[in-house]
């Protein structure tokens, strides 16, 4: 048995799934053991319970006086206020809901007045978006200290609208000073987004205290259901730019000719919304602003620890890091081992022993190859994760580097797949019915 960490500790909450059981290839069932919070958190069960309490009074937003609608409204309009009590936002920050993280920086890109400032360390949603103003890469050294001094001299060079960092890198968890670079930004005359995707689940966040002047995030990374996200900020650039989308919802008065546009939030929110998907994400919020921000991060780090020590006693692991001089790292966990794609190692702790872990370049290229790699594998830990599970990874991998998969496993259309497989993976769809 390999040796890990003696602090031990239980789940810090209730999610959905939580007693999932899972088929195993040599038969059998066992428990799931979830350790791909960083790609969608499940749910919460306040989150499910609130969705489940609205509903009944499924109806359209803003348009309706039935009372179905109202309550649809009500509900829908107070989500802005508990994302804005969790993200302790700016009275002159505006509450937008979109469909996610990528959905937000979209949004936020076509009204960026001038060009925007990343590093390479990004996830493609907040790299690929800026393009199409003017994006200036910034490659990140080999330390946070002068990663920052870099991205100082980049913003002095030359005038930027904006900087776009990560709060916490997708791949690594390392967390950027994130106060600091809003000052850096704001005397180099920019302003700073963070995209919060990884950081929100983790850590609380003030837009007052730090400065952050635009931030975004995902629900279904934030305990929510998938299809809704947040991007917050200040309102003069939403307000003067076009409509993201051009629709119902977004105007004050339409002629044959013309439109008057509504501002922000409204301005970018045309169409029925996510009346179910806000709800969610505010429960999220109001969920996690109920655990205090120490007890959060005890929770994590006696995870993230007990899974790295345990981790680094095994042969051929190397754990990746960007930076020798991070601060502060969040709950996941990326390494690679020796002699097994992590595809391979990826279904054989699915298919033998359970265990959902992320595999492959996370959505994250220029990272993964300023690391050298092509592919690797990432662990991430979360409120329903306890001592138990760690333990179960930790033994599962030590048991393929002793004594090899139990199964067969063959790359077949890009994925690594136990051959034969013996599971069902039609079982979470048996109640949907025949089209006939």
């Amino acid at each position: 048995m390999t040796t890990v960490a003696t602090q031990t500790c239980a789940p810090l909450a209730r999610v959905s799934g939580d007693d999932l059981q899972v088929p195993l290839v040599q038969g059998g069932t066992t428990t799931y053991a979830n350790f791909d919070y960083a790609a969608s958190a499940p749910a919460l069960a306040q989150v499910t319970d609130r969705v489940q309490q609205l509903l009944p009074f499924y109806a359209s937003v803003h348009r309706g006086a039935g009372y179905a609608s109202r309550v649809c409204t009500e509900s829908y309009e107070s989500a802005r206020g508990s994302v804005t009590r969790f993200l302790d936002a700016e009275d002159d920050q505006v509450v937008i809901f979109t469909r996610n993280t990528t959905d937000s920086l979209n949004l936020l890109a076509a009204c960026v007045p001038g060009d925007t400032v990343v590093l390479d360390i990004e996830h493609h949603a907040n790299f690929l978006p800026w393009t199409r103003h003017g994006r200036r890469v910034v490659r990140a050294a080999d330390t946070l200290e002068e990663t920052v001094r870099l991205l100082v001299a980049e913003l002095c060079s030359k005038p930027a609208a904006l900087l776009a960092v990560t709060g916490a890198s997708n791949v690594t968890g390392e967390v950027l000073p994130l106060d600091r670079l809003a000052q850096i930004a704001h005397q180099c005359g920019a302003r700073i987004l963070v995209d919060a995707a990884q950081l929100a689940p983790h850590r609380r966040i003030s837009l007052r205290d730090t400065g952050i002047d635009y931030l975004a995030f995902s629900g279904h990374k934030l305990y929510a259901p998938f299809g809704a996200g947040v991007l917050v900020g200040r309102r003069d650039w939403l307000d003067r730019a076009e409509p993201y989308l051009a629709g119902g919802g977004a105007v004050r008065e339409v002629t044959t000719t013309d439109a008057r546009w509504a501002p922000a939030p409204q301005r970018h929110e045309a169409g029925s919304p996510n009346v179910l998907g806000a709800a969610a994400l505010a429960a999220a919020c109001d969920a996690l602003c109920q655990i205090a921000p120490e007890t959060l991060v005890a929770h994590e780090r006696t995870l993230a620890d007990r899974l790295r020590a345990g981790l680094a006693a095994i042969p051929g692991v190397t754990q990746l890091r960007l930076w020798s001089d991070s601060p502060d790292i969040v709950g996941i966990v990326a390494f690679t081992l020796d002699g097994f794609a992590p595809g391979e190692v990826a279904a054989y702790l699915s298919a033998e022993h359970g265990i959902g872990i992320r595999d492959g370049r996370f959505c994250a290229h220029p990272l993964l190859a300023r690391l050298g790699l092509d592919g690797a594998l990432r662990a991430s830990v979360g409120l329903g994760t306890g001592t138990a599970d760690v333990d179960r990874l930790i033994q599962a991998v030590a048991t393929l580097v002793e004594q090899g998969p139990t199964w067969s496993y063959a790359k077949t259309d890009g994925l690594w797949n136990p051959t034969p497989e013996t599971r069902d993976f039609a079982e979470g769809n048996a109640g949907a019915a025949a089209c006939l």
